[in-house]
């Protein structure tokens, strides 16, 4: 239970005044039913509702004082309107006692919710590398929310705990001897119930594992939709999803068998132990019918308050997981933090004046393994002139476009800006610098226009027409029925993947970068919008520096130098036409094949 002693101190320190002021209602609501137990001799004595003799004393005295010096003609009427305004004071606090826990639950689901996102917004790139996607966004939907149902659970908790101790001690003063039997027959079975509060334990680590499969499954099955329709595997993805579905039934049926089993027991118990409470009050100690009525109060008050301790332990014991997985997440995103210290978000992006160079750099995703995915690399990207990287599949390519925008860290050696290595305090000032065009281009769920202020929000729709003509998108944008504000769809799925790419491009200009990284940017669009990107790009040359990683050779003849990588290798460096006439070189081998393709 110490992750979730760890989440409980989070709410102690988290809540503050208002955990306090929770705390005072329960109190209250608890002393109001108490009131309720030491009400209830005088109630049977003088309504007459049993037959007990108004010569019966109570067992607390000077109640008895209070209600005989009441004339008895107004008795019955003061009783009832005590027991009215009992419970109009119950009803008041236990409502304001509900909202204060809504409050805290939602508060702290609020605070959980934005710090889990902050720690997984600031980790470097190698964290995702190591996670699926799915496992992330399981831990900000479900296992948040399980974790914040464990805080309600825990504010019941508490409330079980303090509702318990008052109406223990009101019981204690009425009736020490059943009061202490009720408690040691309680504290027995809640100490045995620690099985079921491990098995249950188990049962929310399966819980887990289960949604995180499902998560995983249900992203690639809707990730490759097209895929799915166009081979027609509806019937195997609704086979997978029949089959887990059940997976998902046994769970939670074995979940609440567990718990109604535990709950079985002590109500078992319960009936036992009134009737032998009864029997022996009447048999053996000749208990008049008052006490027998007190027995049964101070019993039915106190039991269902221990058998709730037990219960919501047994649920703490199957959320406690959540608690767990949660925790581990969050210091695994600490350990990976990307950048410490100051973490303003006001910052410049900075001017590269003397340009980009790579020293002696050696990079491995694993560092477990041998097998290196850069070694020895040794570059210098001249600032607004255009380098290409190419070489095979695998080379290594996007590693070192990886490694240049700060996403990874080299093992060895070390990246320069200017002369000054690359590192924590002039990472974002570097980023701010860089737009980037990936191969297969990602937009968002919205508009055209949202899509592109997300990068500048105050551009003006004069700069957005003039980065979309740039791109060679205006003429499809301007035929849209709505124009910029027109939708796109879930990836900008209602676009064609050139429409797509231009946009990207758009993006990447309007932000006005210093360093433009084109990832195969080119690759879907047809020839004549490529000639037109490259004709673009020929005029960006001196305005600011691009990287271009290309397979299709043919869209690099204007670049200032082209590095040939393979096997982790720079194994050619310089100009265009210089590689193509060396008939012994890779990418003359790469040029051929390409051109013989044709």
């Amino acid at each position: 239970m110490k992750h979730l002693l760890f989440f409980v101190g989070n709410i102690f320190s988290f809540s503050g005044r208002i955990l306090y002021l929770n705390l005072l209602g329960m109190i209250l609501i608890g002393l109001l039913e108490g009131i309720g137990i030491l009400l209830l001799v005088p109630f049977i004595k003088y309504t007459g509702v049993l037959n007990v003799g108004l010569e019966n004393k109570s067992q607390v005295p000077w109640i008895d004082n209070i209600f005989d010096s009441i004339p008895q003609e107004i008795r019955l009427a003061i009783i009832l309107a005590i027991y009215v305004g009992i419970i109009i004071g119950h009803s008041f606090f236990q409502r304001n006692q509900t909202i204060l826990n809504t409050q805290i639950q939602q508060k702290f689901l609020s605070h959980l919710r934005n710090e889990t996102y902050k720690v997984l917004m600031q980790t470097n790139w190698g964290f995702y590398l190591k996670n699926r996607k799915s496992d992330i966004i399981n831990v900000m939907t479900t296992e948040i929310i399980r974790v914040s149902s464990g805080t309600n659970l825990f504010l019941n908790f508490v409330a079980a705990l303090v509702f318990t101790l008052i109406q223990v001690t009101i019981s204690f003063w009425l009736s020490p001897i059943m009061t202490i039997t009720v408690l040691i027959f309680g504290f027995v079975l809640i100490f045995f119930s620690k099985r079921f509060i491990k098995k249950s334990s188990k049962i929310g680590e399966e819980t887990i594992l289960l949604s995180k499969i499902y998560m995983a499954g249900i992203s690639d099955h809707f990730n490759g939709i097209k895929d799915i329709k166009s081979n027609s595997l509806e019937e195997s993805h609704i086979d997978w999803m029949q089959s887990f579905s059940l997976k998902f039934e046994k769970n939670v049926v074995n979940l609440i068998k567990l718990k109604t089993k535990s709950q079985l027991i002590f109500k078992v118990v319960s009936a036992f132990l009134i009737a032998g409470f009864v029997y022996f009050s009447v048999k053996m100690f000749q208990a008049q019918p008052a006490q027998v009525m007190l027995i049964v109060v101070i019993f039915t008050r106190i039991w269902p308050r221990l058998s709730g301790i037990q219960s919501n332990l047994e649920q703490l014991g199957e959320i406690e997981p959540s608690f767990k997985y949660l925790i581990s997440i969050q210091e695994e995103c600490k350990k990976a933090k990307e950048i410490h210290g100051n973490e303003n978000t006001n910052i410049s992006a900075i001017k590269i004046k003397k340009g980009l160079q790579f020293l002696d750099v050696t990079f491995r995703y694993n560092i477990d393994q041998s097998l290196y995915t850069l070694k020895d690399i040794n570059l210098k990207i001249p600032t607004n002139k255009m380098t290409a990287v190419v070489g095979r599949s695998g080379a290594g390519k996007s590693t070192l476009i990886d490694l240049l925008m700060g996403l990874n860290k080299p093992e060895e050696g070390q990246i320069l800006i200017d002369g000054i290595p690359v590192k924590g305090e002039n990472l974002l000032p570097l980023r701010r610098s860089i737009s980037y065009v990936p191969q297969d281009p990602f937009l968002f769920n919205g508009s055209i226009r949202e899509n592109l202020l997300m990068i500048e929000p105050h551009a003006t729709d004069e700069q957005l027409w003039k980065a979309l003509e740039f791109s060679s998108a205006a003429e499809f944008v301007s035929g849209l029925p709505k124009g910029l504000d027109t939708l796109i769809g879930d990836r900008g799925i209602r676009l064609s993947g050139g429409e797509r790419q231009r946009l990207v491009f758009a993006r990447a200009i309007l932000r006005k970068p210093s360093i433009l990284v084109l990832d195969e940017a080119t690759s879907a669009l047809d020839s004549d919008n490529e000639a037109k990107i490259q004709a673009a790009l020929e005029k960006l040359k001196g305005e600011m520096t691009i990287v271009v990683i290309a397979h299709r050779l043919s869209t690099i003849k204007n670049a200032d130098q082209v590095i040939v990588l393979d096997q982790g290798r720079i194994i050619q460096q310089g100009g265009y036409n210089q590689l193509a006439s060396d008939k012994e070189g890779i990418f003359n081998h790469l040029l051929e094949q390409q051109m013989n393709a044709v």
